[in-house]
């Protein structure tokens, strides 16, 4: 009986012993759930705020370049006093588009009204969307923005900047056609580019025939993934 008591007096003290250290591990596993759940948290905040961030700063900056004045030392008087007198109106850019090799920069906006191509260069109704799958069509005046076209060559390369993300083109062809050849336009199963302006660029009166630049595109960088893996 004597060494009994102390036994169960052993037993007693393990099982507290135990409980108190089921207790310290709730208490501990309660804490560091706690902690993995804040710094998901605070990763899903940053990651929000910075995505957030680097829309508004691209959206400011598509304005800024929107509100650049661009190079007009090749264009014709009378475009010259077009485009002065579009900066009135406000409008809605789509996208940026690029081609170095011709010295071209110049944001587009939806449509092709007078109004439009006065003010840069339009996307051409019924033709895929900056972005999408098919056929974009962009149309800008021979002796305006898209003065440049007659140095673009097969194998230079177009960019267009939007507020999703970055597609890279490769030309592929630059062509002469008449007005009623609209082929040109038609949808394709890739993402394509199909520039179009008036032709030839230093023909007086109302051009003849048109000039274009197809282009396939070759790469894409989205803004979201450039930001996720940062």
């Amino acid at each position: 009986m004597g060494e009994a008591k102390p036994r169960r007096a052993g037993r007693r003290a393990l099982r507290g012993a135990l409980r108190t250290l089921e207790l310290a591990l709730a208490v501990g596993g309660l804490a560091c759930l706690l902690a993995y759940g804040g710094a998901c948290a605070r990763a899903s905040l940053t990651q929000s705020t910075s995505s957030d961030a680097f829309d508004a700063a691209l959206a400011e900056r598509l304005e800024r370049i929107h509100a650049e004045s661009p190079d007009r030392s090749e264009w014709s008087r009378g475009r010259v006093a077009k485009y002065e007198a579009s900066l009135e109106s406000p409008v809605q850019a789509l996208a940026r588009l690029e081609i170095p090799e011709a010295g071209i920069s110049v944001m587009v906006l939806d449509g092709t009204e007078e109004t439009i191509l006065d003010r840069a260069v339009g996307r051409i109704e019924g033709t895929a969307q900056p972005g999408e799958p098919g056929n974009l069509g962009i149309a800008g005046h021979r002796d305006g923005f898209f003065r440049g076209l007659r140095h673009v060559e097969p194998g230079d390369e177009i960019t267009l900047t939007t507020l999703d993300g970055v597609a890279h083109y490769r030309v592929e062809v630059t062509q002469v056609v008449s007005p009623a050849d609209v082929d040109v336009l038609e949808p394709t199963p890739e993402p394509t580019i199909t520039l179009v302006t008036c032709y030839p660029f230093y023909y007086v009166g109302s051009a003849p025939q048109r000039y274009i630049v197809h282009a396939r595109r070759v790469s894409y960088e989205s803004w979201s993934a450039s930001s996720g893996s940062t």
